[in-house]
């Protein structure tokens, strides 16, 4: 799946390829790792 990841006042927002919002994170290192875990 593609991501895109947005820096938005001290945290990051990702959205699918399509623009659609998924989640929100504390840092890019939390979004990864969210991320890790839902492909699993």
């Amino acid at each position: 799946m593609q991501v895109k990841v947005r820096y938005v006042r001290g945290h990051v927002e990702v959205y699918d390829q399509f623009g659609a919002f998924l989640f929100s994170a504390d840092s890019i290192g939390e979004a990864l790792a969210e991320l890790e875990e839902d492909a699993a």
